[in-house]
């Protein structure tokens, strides 16, 4: 037994052992865990976007500038592939976070037909606090865990969802 106490997931797989003896439950133990934690990260996220105001898709959107670097621009296309939605979506995303004053969008100056989409200061500014905010809680929820168990449970996690990435 571990050294843990016995938590719900525990609790639910006995008594689904106890219905159904023959079954072999080893995957609830641990795709029960991740599905609960992704509750709990999805709780602690949506807190540390409306403390700046922000909604999912909003720090989504304002994040992949981010993460573009200097000068935080992307193409509408890179965004629909990074945000993984629809160009429909995205236009309207974009729509709304220009009137923000989030974001502008301009031409691009490579492509006489194409789109630029840019960070603003401002969105620089509320994307860069919700990060700071979404990395404290984020810390919180991994505290249990010693670094190396950190590291190891990323590990982990990688190789688990690696074939969803092909």
């Amino acid at each position: 037994m571990s050294a843990t106490p016995a938590d719900d997931v525990d609790r639910i797989v006995e008594a689904w052992h106890r219905e159904l003896p023959d079954r072999d439950f080893a995957p609830l133990h641990v795709l029960s865990r991740v599905s609960r934690l992704a509750r709990h990260l999805d709780r602690a996220r949506g807190s540390a976007f409306a403390e700046h105001g922000l909604e999912r898709w909003e720090f989504d959107v304002l994040s992949a500038l981010r993460r573009a670097g200097v000068p935080y621009e992307l193409s509408p296309g890179q965004l629909v592939a990074q945000t993984l939605v629809t160009s429909g979506t995205m236009t309207n995303r974009v729509d709304r976070l220009t009137a923000r004053g989030l974001v502008g969008r301009g031409p691009d100056p490579n492509d006489r037909r194409g789109v630029k989409v840019t960070l603003t200061k401002a969105g620089r500014i509320v994307v860069d606090g919700a990060m700071t905010d979404l990395l404290d809680r984020e810390r919180t929820l991994l505290r249990p865990l010693e670094p190396a168990e950190q590291d190891q449970l990323a590990e982990l996690l990688r190789r688990l969802l690696s074939p969803f990435d092909l």
